[in-house]
């Protein structure tokens, strides 16, 4: 996995209430952590980032911004499913969040890239 510096990686962290955050929590349950996705960051999440950090070498300080995002994303395309589909999908317009990348959310990502203005490839990963 290639991890990319990007300066909009969004700082997440306690007590934030947010499609991030539920984005957040799926890409963690994807790395094993036992957490709801409900988009409430509250304890439980930031001891899950706080595990995960530690687990990656990474400052466990229960914030996801720049150093922890990079760790935690999973590259996503058609056919893909589970909870890392399921993060990109929370982010997404008019997409039912079910964890499988069918044509819908490959339409969605499509959509979404042409808009960040980056390569249109329907890839989900660190430059989308």
């Amino acid at each position: 996995m290639t991890t990319t510096s990007i300066a909009s990686w969004p700082v997440v962290a306690q007590p934030m209430q947010s499609p991030a955050v539920e984005a957040l929590q799926h890409l963690l349950r994807h790395h094993g952590q036992n957490i709801a996705a409900d988009g409430q960051f509250g304890p439980k999440t930031d001891a899950a980032v706080k595990a995960f950090q530690q687990s990656k070498g990474l400052a466990a300080d229960g914030k996801a911004g720049p150093q922890t995002w990079p760790a935690l994303i999973v590259t996503v395309r058609k056919g893909s499913q589970g909870e890392a589909v399921r993060g990109a999908q929370c982010l997404l317009v008019d997409v039912t969040v079910d964890g499988i990348f069918g044509p819908k959310t490959d339409a969605a990502v499509r959509q979404m890239q042409g808009h960040l203005g980056v390569t249109v490839d329907g890839i989900v990963g660190p430059m989308t």
